[in-house]
């Protein structure tokens, strides 16, 4: 039976990715700043999941997780590391401490999980990583996220070679727009559709049963984002004008977001 901690899981992915995983007969463990939200998620999860207060920008936060984790549902055997804020908007209008903290919980809470994590995981376990699409693309009026999301694909490749001569699989996940909180006020490229949370859940499930290094939802996305990716400015300005990519943020209305935006606070 595999331990799984799940990072931001009281809600949306992480809550989805723990009801999928401990529905497969894994022990969950459900991470969250929100701990009152997080003992809720995981009394409704059920299957023994336990729900934990974690900060995951805050080193010793999430050193006390793992260590609560492994104490009460034994050694470590996955860390999905899903907690994620997104800001929209043009960077010269963007609240210097949202940016900071977009950065901070999406680039420094997946590099503290996985420096605290690597050292507790033995051969066979597996650090996932839920990113997102614009780990690949940059919109307009999506910088901060899209520059945070690109730093944690980087961490991820890295240290998916670091971790490859222990035994250690290192999956990096990436679904379009996904129906979340995160995404208010927000819509899927042109051709695109909102994805639900338990669609990817279900991606994390697999790829534990069966580990790959990348992971898109859904997938025929990853054809579209390699492409993109390896093409010339040229290309990829054709690609955007096809897909409305330049309109995607841009034209987001600032008043559908203007209460979560408000919660990152700065």
């Amino acid at each position: 039976m595999r331990v799984v901690a799940v990072t931001g899981a009281a809600r949306g992915i992480g809550r989805a990715v723990g009801e999928g995983v401990a529905g497969r007969g894994s022990q969950v463990a459900v991470g969250d700043l929100d701990a009152a939200a997080a003992d809720k998620a995981a009394g409704e999860i059920g299957h023994g999941a336990i729900g934990l207060a974690l900060d995951v920008t805050d080193r010793e936060s999430f050193a006390r997780f793992l260590d609560e984790v492994e104490q009460r549902l034994g050694p470590l055997d996955v860390l999905v590391n899903n907690a994620g804020i997104m800001t929209v908007g043009a960077l010269v209008d963007t609240n210097p401490g949202a940016a900071s903290k977009t950065i901070d919980v999406n680039v420094k809470g997946v590099l503290n999980g996985m420096q605290l994590a690597l050292p507790r995981l033995r051969s066979g376990g597996h650090v996932v990583n839920v990113i997102s699409s614009s780990a690949w693309i940059a919109p307009p009026a999506l910088a901060t996220y899209a520059a945070s999301k690109h730093a944690a694909r980087g961490l991820t490749d890295a240290v998916r070679e670091e971790a490859r001569p222990r035994g250690i699989h290192v999956t990096g996940v990436y679904p379009g727009v996904v129906d979340t909180d995160l995404a208010t006020g927000t819509k899927p490229a042109r051709g695109q559709k909102l994805i639900p949370p338990a669609d990817v859940a279900k991606a994390v499930a697999d790829v534990l049963d069966k580990p790959r290094a990348e992971l898109f939802v859904p997938r025929s996305l990853g054809t579209t984002l390699r492409l993109y990716s390896a093409s010339t400015p040229r290309v990829r300005a054709l690609f955007d004008r096809a897909f409305g990519v330049r309109e995607l943020y841009t034209g987001v209305d600032p008043e559908s977001r203007r209460d979560y935006e408000a919660a990152l606070g700065g």
